[in-house]
C-alpha cells in the first residue's frame, strides 16, 4: 500500500545504511534525485514522497503533522530492518524529528543520526503569523517573500492552481503544529543552516541541542533558507562525514 511513498533513484540492496529524506513545504521527493551521486555507495538514499505530489498525486495532502508522521512510519517500517538515518529540511525537519520520536515510542527504533535542516528547534514558537488561510493573492505574496518558489511558477496560473492546495496543506501542518515535551532522543543530531537565512538564526539551530542526549553539532553553509540546493555538494560532504562517524563501515 505504501511502497510508492519511498523513491530510490539508485536502489542499493547492498547498502549498509538507508538515509530517509523529507522535503520542505511544497517540495517533492525529486529534490533528492541527485543525492545518491554524491554520497558514499554504501548509503542508500530513500526520498520520501508526501501525499498530493509525484507518485502520490492522487492522495489528499495531510493538513496536520501527527497523522502524516504516523502514515509515514507505516510506509517506512518494512525498510527499517537495517541501520537508518533521517534528514529533513524546513517542514521536513519537523517531520523527521517527530518521526524519530514516534518510531521510538511505537516500535523501539532509533535512527543512527538525525539531520535537521533550515528549521528552528521545535519548541520555539513561529515568529510569523499563519499563512495557510490567507486569500490566494496574499498567500502567493507570502510564498514570494519566503523565496522558495520560482517566480515563473508563481506567475503561472495553471500551475499554481495545482500547487496551491498542496502548499496550503503543508503550511497548515506547520502552522498548527504544537510541540509536546518528551525525553530527549538518544541519537546524535546535526542542525544545518544557511548563513544568509533570514528565517532561521544560529540560535534557533543551537536550540536543537536540548532534543538529544547524544552528540550534537551545528553546521552552517553559504546561502539563504534554500542552501540545500545552492550548497548541495558541501552539505552532502558534511552528511557523509557524520554518517561515517556513527557507522564506520560506510565509505
Amino acid at each position: 500500500m505504501h511502497s510508492n511513498w519511498i523513491i530510490r533513484s539508485k536502489p542499493n540492496p547492498q547498502a549498509r545504511l538507508r538515509l530517509f529524506c523529507f522535503p520542505y513545504a511544497g517540495g517533492s521527493a525529486s529534490i533528492f534525485r541527485s543525492w545518491s551521486d554524491q554520497l558514499p555507495q554504501n548509503i542508500e538514499v530513500c526520498a520520501v514522497e508526501l501525499p498530493g505530489r509525484g507518485t502520490l498525486m492522487r492522495l489528499a495532502p495531510y493538513t496536520q503533522l501527527k497523522p502524516l508522521v504516523e502514515a509515514i512510519a507505516q510506509s517506512l517500517l518494512p525498510n527499517l530492518n537495517q541501520p537508518f538515518a533521517l534528514f529533513g529540511h524546513s517542514m521536513g525537519a519537523l517531520i523527521s524529528f517527530e518521526l524519530a520520536r514516534f518510531l521510538r515510542q511505537a516500535y523501539g527504533l532509533t535512527p543512527r543520526h538525525l539531520f535537521v535542516s533550515g528549521r528552528a528547534a521545535p519548541y520555539i514558537p513561529d515568529r510569523d503569523p499563519p499563512i495557510y488561510t490567507l486569500p490566494d493573492a496574499a498567500f502567493i505574496q507570502e510564498l514570494r517573500r519566503l523565496n522558495g518558489t520560482p517566480e515563473a511558477v508563481l506567475q503561472n496560473q495553471e500551475l499554481m492552481q495545482l500547487l496551491t492546495p498542496i502548499l496550503r496543506a503543508d503550511f497548515a501542518a506547520i502552522d498548527t503544529y504544537r510541540y509536546q515535551p518528551e525525553p530527549a532522543l538518544g541519537c546524535p543530531i546535526t542542525a544545518l543552516g544557511g548563513l544568509q537565512d533570514l528565517e532561521v538564526s544560529r540560535d534557533d539551530l543551537e536550540a536543537w541541542q536540548t532534543q538529544t542526549i547524544a552528540p550534537f553539532q551545528i553546521q552552517l553553509f553559504l546561502g539563504n533558507h534554500f542552501f540545500l540546493h545552492s550548497a548541495q555538494s558541501l552539505l552532502l560532504k558534511a552528511i557523509a562525514q557524520q554518517l561515517q562517524a556513527v557507522e564506520p563501515a560506510i565509505g
